[in-house]
């Protein structure tokens, strides 16, 4: 007899990426239960901001309206050396100045809303996997245990995850050998220093939060004078700050202290049978270029859309493994550039010529639209099979289509975490060829502002996140991607 199912989907972790993944799902028409150790959140800053694509997958679930005076900045780095991202179309440094705790309230909000069934003070504690699902035993708040069973199990509990260690994953990668220390101070007395200053201890930064709170970011070239650690104190960080300094800010009073390294690692796998990793049980990395949140909110939404299909039963043979496939090597290069950059940062006299060789190359324009494309998440291409057109695997821009009702932008046409046929030249062999698929995939015919807004493309099959699976005008090969990515035509 098969067991009693909880859900179909059990998500350990209740931060951006498990909440993010929630609300997809739920958007697809899976059930699912998030288990989150905390019993309430922790209000904690942490991220401040997230890249251009993570706005943009806010954008495409219409969520950035929730996001109240939320700004891009056009100024980033690369390895401390600033230049303005916008010299790569559709490019900035993302959205700065929004703590991790506003972003967990809007998901959560947003993941309730739909359906997610949140559950607080679970602590996972172990799995077992079988060919029908996944159970799992969690301890309560009030000491007791509880199990919960799922078709699938994913992993969203952080650097640290049980989820993976349980399941056997390895997490290959290299330890950390440089600390870096962030404090929100309210008080503290120092001058801004928004871009950082090198000094011959280490090297400093300060910026303003809201509310006159002021995040102050150190690391120290000599690591052996404060080691990085859950139980470094404000108390720890001033001493430092003042090593490096000169300066007094122990009168100030902390909001939140960390402490984080460059240590780099990354999931062998992102599943294993039915278990499956996302955010930072998959990656971890040097918190740079707000790249960590946002790598784990897109890993969400590749993951969310193909685990409901799997679990609504129309998926496509072999879809949820390009989950894997996709993300896998996404999550290397990041972990390349953070490491990259790191080096640059983080080093003393001995990174000086990495430095300038960095300052050097970014007066060249195309290496400003390089690294902005690799930093802001906007240049990914994902390895599909759609006959060789430049466009597929690409993400699907923000523009305005003018249709029959209307001028549309296209992130709005996502809301539903439904695929998109864009019929961009009134093709009626296109829409009758997308009917059979009509449950699964909506079309949508109108006129982009010109002829080359999609580099001349006619057509676009769009995935629920927001990536091109085929662009063309042939109803044959259109066909084919349908099957590819949406399974048999018929109702869902």
């Amino acid at each position: 007899m098969a067991k009693k199912l909880d859900a179909d989907v059990i998500v350990v972790g209740g931060g951006p990426t498990g909440l993010m993944l929630a609300g997809e799902l739920r958007l697809g028409g899976a059930s699912v239960i998030v288990a989150e150790a905390l019993e309430r959140p922790s209000g904690e800053s942490r991220a401040l901001g997230f890249t251009t694509r993570a706005l943009e997958s806010f954008d495409q679930r219409g969520l950035v309206e929730r996001f109240p005076g939320l700004e891009t900045s056009p100024m980033g780095h690369f390895g401390g050396i600033p230049f303005d991202y916008t010299v790569l179309e559709d490019a900035n440094f993302g959205a700065r100045g929004t703590p991790q705790s506003q972003t967990e309230a809007v998901l959560e909000q947003w993941a309730v809303s739909l359906g997610a069934d949140l559950r607080r003070g679970r602590t996972f504690l172990s799995l077992e996997q079988d060919e029908d699902g996944v159970s799992i035993t969690v301890a309560t708040a009030g000491g007791g245990q509880e199990e919960l069973r799922g078709r699938y199990l994913v992993g969203a509990d952080g650097a640290r995850s049980a989820v993976r260690k349980a399941a056997g994953i390895d997490f290959p990668g290299t330890s950390g050998s440089q600390v870096m220390h962030l404090a929100d101070v309210v008080g503290c007395g120092v001058r801004p220093r928004p871009h950082g200053e090198r000094l011959p201890g280490g090297l400093v930064q300060v910026f303003q939060l809201p509310g006159d709170v002021e995040r102050i970011i150190l690391s120290e070239y000599d690591t052996s004078l404060l080691g990085a650690g859950e139980n470094v104190e404000f108390a720890d960080v001033a001493a430092a700050w003042k090593r490096v300094t000169g300066e007094d800010i122990s009168g100030g009073t902390a909001q939140w202290v960390s402490s984080f390294t460059d240590a780099t690692r990354q999931a062998a796998d992102y599943r294993r049978g039915r278990v499956l990793l996302a955010g930072d049980a998959a990656h971890i990395h040097l918190p740079v270029g707000g790249q960590g949140m946002s790598a784990g909110i897109q890993d969400a939404v590749n993951l969310g859309w193909k685990l409901a299909a799997t679990v609504g039963g129309w998926a496509p043979g072999g879809l949820l493994d390009t989950y894997h496939s996709e993300r896998h090597p996404v999550g290397a290069r990041l972990l390349s550039n953070t490491r990259a950059q790191g080096q640059a940062i983080f080093g003393g006299d001995e990174s000086q010529a990495l430095r300038e060789l960095f300052a050097e190359l970014l007066t060249l324009d195309d290496v400003k639209r390089q690294l902005a494309g690799a930093v802001s998440h906007i240049d990914i291409r994902y390895d599909i099979d759609a006959e060789g057109h430049p466009l597929a695997g690409r993400r699907l821009p923000p523009r305005t289509l003018d249709t029959a009702s209307g001028p549309v932008r296209t992130p709005e046409l996502l809301r539903s975490a439904q695929g998109v046929l864009l019929d961009l030249a009134d093709n009626s062999a296109l829409r009758a060829t997308a009917a059979g698929w009509k449950a699964r995939v909506t079309t949508v015919t109108g006129a982009p502002a010109s002829a080359e807004t999609f580099g001349g493309a006619t057509a676009l099959l769009v995935r629920p996140d927001g990536y091109i699976a085929w662009a063309g005008s042939d109803p044959d090969a259109l066909s084919r991607a349908l099957q590819r990515w949406f399974g048999s035509a018929g109702p869902a």
